[in-house]
């Protein structure tokens, strides 16, 4: 009996130490207390999936039982726009004499109703969270505070329901009155410092722009804009002092200079890295990585606004800026230097980010891996600095080897153009005395040469008319000669030598066909139209209506003739003169022409003679033409 009762109590005393094990971890309010974090167990948390769970629920023994301790060391809202609920307990202790507040880190949170008890014994509910105006906080600060009541000893739970439609981290700390005071006036200190060196900066840069007029400077006072204005929306400074009622804006006023630092960042990289003209194709990934974003933006904004949440995009124009700076440098771009070093601190602070958004808490150990960010875009403003001014000075020391190299030339040039003077001076006076020699016996010549011409001139009147008895001489006897030729030619047997003083080339070939084929005018065969221009090819016509165009060669019997034309006049001739009756063999000896073809060319012309054949009986020396359109 008794060695039941032993282990009986040893059981119930197993399973209290259990309970007190899982039990939550309560947070005591001590004189040395300054500040405290809740982690892990010292936060519980339930999800009201349904959204319709009330205080009065949270408060019944079967709801409670459902709150379940924290597993990560910063708890966050997973599902987006539902409502979580959390508690955490304080050991409150009334002889500490100091005020104590809660407040939650993260400013992003849409709302949060927190209840808080009371000295009585029950609970006010109090509303905070970014969809109420800032004037109606209770402490004028960019996080959200409560106060805590310290006016009775023992436990007290606190309760607050949330809801977000950003990742939002539960951050929840208790913190004494003097601990907040100095903590926010070392903070907005800091954010000070940090904006004013970003409008520092801006202000430096655009007077530089001004000054010299090139737009990397421009971009990157637009870029640094840019993360000044995305650093105060997400740190809360924004909606206390720029659009403090503006709430819905607020939600999602990060977007718009997120979108404009990833396109000032390939802009600027674009720019001062002379992408353009050292890799034109990867300039054009960066115009294409711009367009991608803008048009992501655009749908994000009027179709899906959740999706402006997944701030990772972003990591694609970083990693092609990066990628560009790393890619010049290689490519012995010294400016780049200072530009990849600038944006690895900003990769490695905005992987810090992303990885503690993927859930790895042990990274975040404090403010500052939650103000990385910031501190790397610090850094990196100041390496960015750094590139553009290397860049000028190397630019400036390229333009002095330029101008002393030009002083170089100039000097050079100045030696070679006095050598050049003194010898074409000594050129000069010798030339010069030449020339008086030379006018000297030049006169003397030209008294003897007026002599002679007076002779000539009498001589030349005597030749010119003698020449204008043998023109006309000459004249009449080559007409003659033409005549005799060309009758010989058309009306007995002569050589292929004999034929081509006619028909010498192609040309005349030519001529002879297009004025046998438009001897009673020009009509479009297309269209009827009398009307043509010259054509692409000789002697072609085309029609200046529809334009239409008619070689020389088309519609007649030379149309698809491989031979040359001039050989082609010949054969027909001798066919004609012939009267049909010569053989092929003959015709392709006397040619020098393939035998075949001779024959088809043969049985084509006999063909045509027979058709034709009351036209040739009365044709005269040139009926061999007739054959020919």
């Amino acid at each position: 009996m008794g060695t039941a009762v032993l282990k009986l109590a040893v059981f119930a005393a197993t399973l209290l130490l259990a309970a007190r094990l899982q039990a939550q971890q309560a947070v005591a309010i001590t004189p040395q207390l300054e500040e405290h974090i809740f982690t892990f167990k010292e936060i519980e948390v339930l999800h009201d999936e349904t959204g319709m769970l009330q205080w009065q629920q949270i408060t019944a023994p079967a709801t409670s039982a459902r709150f379940k301790p924290n597993r990560a060391s910063t708890p966050q809202n997973t599902k987006l726009n539902e409502y979580y609920w959390y508690r955490i307990r304080i050991k409150r202790d009334s002889a500490v004499n100091k005020s104590f507040l809660l407040e939650f880190f993260d400013q992003t949170i849409d709302e949060i109703t927190a209840y808080m008890p009371t000295a009585a014994g029950g609970y006010d509910s109090i509303a905070l969270g970014d969809h109420q105006p800032f004037g109606k906080r209770l402490f004028r600060h960019k996080n959200f505070e409560l106060p805590v009541t310290n006016s009775h000893n023992g436990e007290a739970v606190y309760y607050f329901r949330i809801r977000s439609s950003q990742l939002a981290d539960i951050i929840v700390v208790l913190r004494s009155v003097n601990r907040f005071v100095g903590y926010a006036l070392d903070e907005y200190f800091s954010f000070g410092i940090f904006y004013g060196m970003i409008l520092i900066f801006s202000f430096y840069n655009l007077i530089m722009f001004i000054a010299v007029r090139q737009r990397q400077y421009l971009y990157y006072v637009l870029y640094i804009l840019s993360v000044g204005l995305y650093e105060m929306s997400t740190d809360g400074i924004a909606f206390q002092y720029l659009w403090p009622h503006a709430i819905h804006w607020n939600e999602y006023a990060f977007a718009v200079p997120l979108l404009c630092i990833s396109v000032f960042t390939l802009l600027f990289t674009r720019k001062l890295l002379h992408v353009r003209t050292k890799f034109p194709l990867l300039s054009t990934c960066i115009e294409i990585v711009i367009v991608a974003r803008i048009s992501f933006f655009v749908i994000c904004w009027f179709f899906h606004p959740q999706w402006l949440n997944y701030k990772f995009i972003e990591f694609i124009p970083l990693a092609l800026a990066y990628f560009t700076g790393v890619y010049m440098l290689a490519k012995g771009y010294r400016p780049a230097r200072f530009f990849v070093l600038g944006y690895s601190f900003l990769l490695i602070g905005f992987l810090l980010k992303f990885f503690i958004m993927l859930g790895y808490s042990w990274l975040n150990f404090g403010a500052v891996s939650y103000y990385s960010l910031g501190f790397c875009f610090i850094t990196e403003m100041f390496f960015l600095s750094f590139a553009i001014g290397d860049k000028v000075r190397l630019l400036k020391k390229k333009r002095e080897r330029a101008r002393q190299e030009m002083i170089r030339q100039m000097t050079v040039n100045a030696r070679l153009k006095d050598n050049l003077n003194r010898k074409l001076e000594q050129q000069v006076r010798e030339r010069t005395k030449e020339l008086l020699e030379k006018t000297a016996l030049i006169e003397q010549q030209n008294k003897e040469l007026a002599e002679v011409n007076d002779l000539l001139l009498e001589q030349a009147e005597e030749i010119s008319r003698m020449n204008a008895l043998l023109e006309q001489d000459n004249t009449q006897l080559r007409s003659n000669v033409e005549k005799v030729t060309q009758a010989r030619a058309l009306s007995a047997p002569v050589n292929f030598e004999e034929f081509s003083s006619i028909y010498p080339d192609a040309e005349s070939c030519f001529r002879f066909l297009a004025g046998l084929k438009w001897k009673e005018g020009y009509a479009c065969r297309k269209c009827g139209n009398t009307q043509h221009f010259p054509g692409h090819q000789p002697f072609s016509r085309r029609c200046s209506k529809c334009g239409y165009e008619e070689s020389v060669l088309a519609n007649t019997i030379f149309q698809n003739s491989r031979i040359p034309i001039n050989k082609a006049f010949y054969m027909v001739f001798l066919i004609y003169s012939a009267k049909g009756k010569i053989s092929s063999h003959k015709l392709s000896g006397i040619l020098g022409i393939r035998q075949s073809t001779c024959w088809t060319y043969l049985n084509k012309v006999r063909a045509l003679m027979e058709e034709r054949k009351k036209e040739l009986r009365q044709a005269d020396e040139h009926g061999w033409s007739k054959l020919v359109c």
